[in-house]
């Protein structure tokens, strides 16, 4: 961290005050608290800014800043905090939409849920929460009878789907409805609320905060949720191929000595998770845990949220899942944390974390076996795939090391959709002294 005064630039410096903790993941970045005035001096990218505070300077997340003096309100760029125009423009094309029914084990997995109780489907309701092009929804329609399915979708897409539906002889039981899920009217109560509301690392662009309002509002008592619970599964890896080709290739490109590069490749590819990423079973240096589990029954939003009131609660539903509130000045920042215990099993090379997700659907056949989608390494491959978390440097370990910690997951106050995910480790080894860090990494913001 460099600690002399930044130089005089043609532009005076802006000062922001910071609107949650963040903690500096290497030499390069910038620690502050909530409510620390920074000063701005190079708005290098829309993500990283370079600041000062208290005569020290590094980058900082430019999502974790207002500008001083201003309310949340007055900033132009923070009026839609939800960015719904880009968030359901994006799904108001086929891209997306191609992408996940292409993926066969997903789709295929709410159709096996579908099938499989299809006798207790009959003559129910049904949502079908964010519902696309509609695919569940005619699951439903022609697989299982139920008297009605509201297939509900925000985006344009909607009116392609009543086409879909009308082409495929559904409309007489699935009526499809657009809007969000927050402004949602229904003439009735739903028997089964079904949705394919995950995101990277399970969380990420936060649909299911609309999932569970629409729970709140149209479930009935006694009603059912697909999926019924979700796990975040975490395993310490190997990623040689990745680093090879973002860190290493600095080396020696050409013969010629490309290394003063590398801390800035370092900021570049290592401060973000890389997304849709696959790895090889074979580099996971031991068995995953599942880091954070959701019971869909009993979660609520305020339980990944990040709000202005105090709350003195800890809910066990969340099994391996406790609440750790802090107060900074105004803020109140409520944070999803799990631990993790790891035993190395094999000799290689530390570089980071993979994270992927489980959901499970229960079975409403007496004695039905409930049905699971794993989006993990040693199961088929779905769009999701997994992501990684990269170290900003490799660590040789051997079988006996403990890795131990936590990681936490903090939802942005701002940009509703995204989040940031911290993770601390310490490593016990029979042959070095103990070694601890700890890193985090905005998603997207």
């Amino acid at each position: 961290m460099q600690t002399e005064k930044v130089e005089e630039e043609d532009d005076a410096p802006e000062e922001y005050v910071a609107l949650c903790d963040f903690t500096a993941s290497g030499s390069e970045q910038l620690s502050f608290i909530t409510g620390d005035k920074l000063l701005v001096h190079n708005k290098s990218s829309a993500d990283w800014w370079w600041a000062e505070l208290q005569g020290v300077i590094g980058y900082v997340p430019a999502s974790y800043l207002r500008l001083d003096g201003a309310e949340e309100g007055d900033d132009a760029s923070l009026e839609d905090p939800w960015q719904d125009d880009e968030y359901f423009g994006s799904y108001g094309t086929l891209r997306l939409h191609l992408e996940m029914l292409s993926d066969r084990s997903r789709t295929e997995t709410y159709r096996q849920v579908i099938v499989s109780n299809s006798a207790s489907l009959r003559d129910k309701v049904v949502m079908d929460l964010g519902c696309g092009t509609g695919i569940i929804s005619m699951f439903c329609a022609q697989l299982a009878k139920p008297s009605m399915v509201y297939a509900v979708e925000a985006s344009s897409m909607a009116e392609h789907t009543r086409q879909l539906v009308k082409q495929n002889g559904c409309e007489e039981v699935v009526t499809v409805l657009q809007g969000r899920a927050e402004e949602l009217e229904l003439p009735e109560q739903v028997d089964i609320l079904v949705s394919e509301w995950m995101g990277n690392c399970l969380l990420f662009e936060f649909m299911v905060e609309s999932v569970l309002l629409a729970r709140d509002r149209w479930l009935r008592d006694g009603g059912v949720m697909w999926p019924s619970s979700a796990a975040l599964a975490l395993v310490p890896c190997q990623a040689d191929s990745y680093y090879t080709e973002t860190m290493a290739f600095w080396e020696r490109p050409y013969g010629l000595d490309f290394t003063p590069l590398q801390p800035l490749a370092q900021q570049e590819f290592f401060t973000k998770p890389k997304f849709s990423h696959l790895i090889d079973p074979e580099d996971c240096l031991c068995a995953p845990c599942d880091v954070i589990c959701l019971n869909m029954y009993t979660v609520q939003v305020r339980d990944l949220e990040v709000s202005n009131g105090l709350l003195y609660y800890k809910r066990p539903q969340f099994l391996s899942v406790y609440l750790l509130i802090l107060m900074e000045h105004s803020f109140i920042s409520q944070e999803m944390t799990g631990e993790f215990q790891f035993c190395v099993e094999k000799p290689g090379i530390f570089h980071g974390f993979t994270a992927w997700f489980t959901v499970q659907f229960e079975s409403l056949e007496m004695g039905g076996a409930t049905v699971e989608l794993n989006t993990g390494p040693n199961s088929d491959p779905t769009h999701w795939k997994q992501t990684l978390f990269m170290l900003d440097r490799p660590i040789q370990v051997y079988a006996g090391d403990s890795i131990h910690g936590n990681i936490v997951l903090r939802r942005n106050p701002v940009w509703r959709r995204h989040m940031t995910v911290a993770l601390h480790w310490t490593i016990n080894s029979n042959t070095d002294d103990s070694q601890a860090g700890t890193k985090s990494f905005p998603m997207w913001r």
